[in-house]
């Protein structure tokens, strides 16, 4: 069965100072204190001193009766504009986030993932469940997107998907 393919894209708008949110984001070893989703990450291998070549092991876990689990490679650390991730595992592909900003203080933040998934039921059932797929990743970047305003005692602007 051949893997299927997804692109998700999600857009932050946080009335927060862009380095506050690039040290939340950037920090992933603590996202499960304050995104209710992200169940575990573990430090596999550390990287450069900014921690390119960093690799990390997430258990996630969204509103269907189901975990996924992957590693991150660390690719790219631009501080401030872009932090990029190679997957592999359950799903395998790349993220990447995005940060620049708007009108004073307001932060802009987007995540692009494409990835392809590897477990052969989400393939086999692909064709029918991949609205679900999609409504399930959307909600916990909702989720994510109000808890990290939470965590910045930050008003979350919006949120958009793509």
């Amino acid at each position: 069965m051949r893997a299927a393919e997804y692109r998700f894209s999600t857009i932050w708008r946080i009335d927060a100072p862009v380095q506050e949110v690039w040290a939340a984001i950037q920090d992933s070893a603590r996202w499960p204190e304050w995104w209710n989703n992200v169940e575990h990450v573990d430090q596999l291998e550390t990287g450069s001193d900014q921690g390119v070549g960093a690799l990390q092991r997430y258990t996630w876990k969204g509103w269907l009766p189901y975990h996924l689990v992957f590693d991150i490679r660390v690719t790219r650390v631009d501080p401030l504009v872009a932090l990029e991730g190679q997957a592999s595992g359950d799903v395998e592909g790349a993220g990447r986030w995005s940060f620049s900003t708007d009108a004073g203080n307001l932060t802009v933040v987007r995540y692009d993932w494409c990835i392809c998934t590897n477990r052969a039921w989400m393939n086999v059932l692909a064709p029918l469940l991949r609205p679900f797929f999609q409504w399930n990743h959307d909600a916990v970047m909702r989720e994510g997107g109000r808890a990290l305003a939470r965590r910045l005692d930050a008003r979350l602007l919006g949120i958009e998907h793509g």
